[in-house]
Parts: C-alpha cells; structure tokens; sequence
C-alpha cells in the first residue's frame, strides 16, 4: 500500500506535562509512592505514549482493567509491575497471569479459589468498603481461602473522593480496620482525588489515573495538575455565505449578514460529541464559534475573527479539562476516553 498522506486531525499529547503530573502526584502522596492507571489505553491516550513517560518519571505500579490490555503495557514495564484490576474470571486468565508473571486483583471468594486451585502465588487484594462494584465483604477476609493468598497490596477504592463526604471518612475506617486482619505487604485506598484528601489517605500506594492525564477532580489540586491533551484541526475548506444562509444539520443556525465560515474534519466519530454544540475553537487569541450543530465528522466555524485563515490552516479546540466538563455537561473521564482513532 501507498504511504497514506497525514490525516487533518491532531491529537497533542504533552508528555512533559503528563510526568509533571506523576511527579506532583507522587509528592503529593507523602511518604507513600503513586502509581498509575493506565486501563482503558492510558485513558485514551495510547500505552505506548504514556507508559514509557511514567515509567521514566519513576512511576513502577501499573494497573489495567482487562486482561487484554496487558501485552501493550508488557512491552514497557516488567510483569511484576503491572497488575489486573477486574481479577481473574477463567482458568485461561489464571494460567495468562502465571504464565506472564502478572498480578491479579482478588475481588471475590470465588476469583481467590480460581487463583489458589491454578497455583497461586503474588497477587493483590481488593475490598470493598462501601462503593459496591468489585472487592470481598470485610466479613470474607476471615474466609481460609481469602486468608492463603499471597497478598501483595491490600486495596480498596474510594466512591466519593471528588465530593466533601462523610462516606469519605466511613470507607477511611472501614478500610483501616481490615489492615490487621490478613497478612499483606502494603495497602492502597487513594485515587487522584482521594490524594488530595491528605496524608492519611495514602497509605503505602496510591493508584491516581484522570489526573496524569490532565483531570481536576478536586480544586486542592489545581495548582498541580497541567493540561496534556489538545485536539487539532485543519480547516478542509473555507467559504463566504450570505445573510439568511443556514448552517448544518436542521438548519439551526442562520446568518444575519454575510460572513467567512470554515469546515474542520472532526465530529463526534472522534469523540467530539453534540455536546460540544456552541463551543469555541481558537486560533492564537481568536476565538471561533461552532455554528449549528456538531455532525458526524465536520465541524462548521465561524472564521469571523479571523477572516484570513485558509484550508489547511491548523486550529485548536480548548480541552482544558474542567472547563470542558463544564461546556459539555460531560465528565472529564468521558472527555478523555471517547477521543476517537482517526487523531494523527
């Protein structure tokens, strides 16, 4: 096949920022070290450009979601580093785990005999105090099965970090109260935003995932945390309308005198969704309005403030986290995990 020209999409990924962001995670963490989370292709972002930045920023805790989404991680970091949150479910998973050298997050009674009656050895420990997704009961770590693992980090997850909540302190407790009850060598409750609730929060481990990647889940950690993604956009074409001509889908938006407009090769197929409907790109200090609505892959721009642009001309659309949550009513997860693959 012929070399496939560069696509009219950009996605810019400051690597700097994301390990300043792991460093100030990591500092933030006090005596404890952070790790990182890096399921879901490092929020998106892509493995094989984010592991090797955390990893060379210090970082040595990995942790996915899927079993498939180990061997991308494995080409970075050694076995021993990376560990599977969602646990095992079969066999097949125990023997992938044993196999590579991967440690497996204990989530039920059930997982724990999977693990022990396929050979066993260092995994991790999830317990659930109070969110209700995966983790055994307190009341199960008494179980003998529970108590032959080889724990290696005893951990937890926190459900409302982000908020000011009493459940906060109620999951702290609770979570402290199981440390003594099976032998472990290290424990973990903190995600990013459990970091920014204090020492006593960290434990041995944290485990911060959206903020590496330019997510504020809590204002205490504004001042640490940089911006890392920036979509781009070359315009495809550029053109003057008259008064009274509309724009896109349902004609929703009408000139009221003539006007120079231009088209960007982007749309919710990349994650850009209808939400984004009324937002601004800029170019410089010029701001450029979305006019109608967001379709499918183009974008329609009012060029107005910049009527000398012209196709090919690179734009930027502001993806500054927070205030983009704040523009679509989308959380800064989706922000980041719906960006689509058509990016160069």
């Amino acid at each position: 096949m012929k070399h496939i020209p560069p696509p009219t999409l950009r996605l810019d990924i400051d690597t700097q920022a994301l390990a300043d962001n792991w460093r100030s995670l990591d500092r933030l963490s006090g005596t404890a070290r952070a790790g990182a989370a890096v399921k879901a292709d490092c929020y998106g972002l892509g493995v094989d450009i984010c592991v090797p930045v955390l990893r060379d920023a210090g970082c040595r805790d990995f942790f996915v979601a899927h079993w498939s989404e180990v061997p991308p991680v494995l080409a970075h970091v050694p076995a021993a580093q990376l560990a599977v949150l969602h646990g095992p479910q079969s066999a097949e998973d125990v023997a992938f785990a044993r196999e590579t050298g991967v440690r497996p997050v204990i989530d039920s009674i059930r997982q724990a005999k999977l693990w022990i009656d396929g050979g066993g050895g260092p995994c991790h420990l999830m317990i659930d105090t109070g969110i209700n997704r995966l983790g055994i009961a307190p009341a199960e770590i008494s179980d003998p099965i529970v108590q032959s693992l080889d724990v290696q980090i005893l951990m937890s997850h926190l459900a409302c970090a982000d908020e000011d909540s009493a459940m906060n302190v109620r999951q702290f407790d609770t979570f402290r109260s199981c440390i003594d009850m099976i032998k472990h060598k290290e424990s973990s409750l903190a995600n990013s935003a459990g970091i920014a609730l204090g020492s006593e929060f960290a434990f041995d481990l944290t485990r911060p995932g959206l903020s590496l990647y330019g997510g504020v889940p809590r204002d205490e950690l504004k001042p640490h945390i940089q911006q890392v993604v920036s979509p781009k956009a070359a315009l495809i074409q550029t053109r003057t309308i008259a008064a009274g001509d509309r724009v896109g889908y349902n004609a929703t938006f009408t000139a009221s005198k003539a006007m120079r407009i231009g088209v960007v090769s982007l749309g919710y197929a990349d994650g850009i969704l209808r939400s984004w409907n009324g937002a601004q790109f800029r170019h410089g200090q010029a701001a450029l309005p979305v006019l109608g609505k967001v379709s499918m892959d183009m974008i329609v721009l009012d060029l107005s403030k910049a009527p000398d642009l012209t196709d090919g001309d690179w734009l930027e659309l502001p993806y500054y986290l927070p205030d983009a949550a704040q523009q679509t009513a989308l959380s800064q997860y989706e922000l980041l995990t719906v960006l689509g693959k058509r990016f160069g």
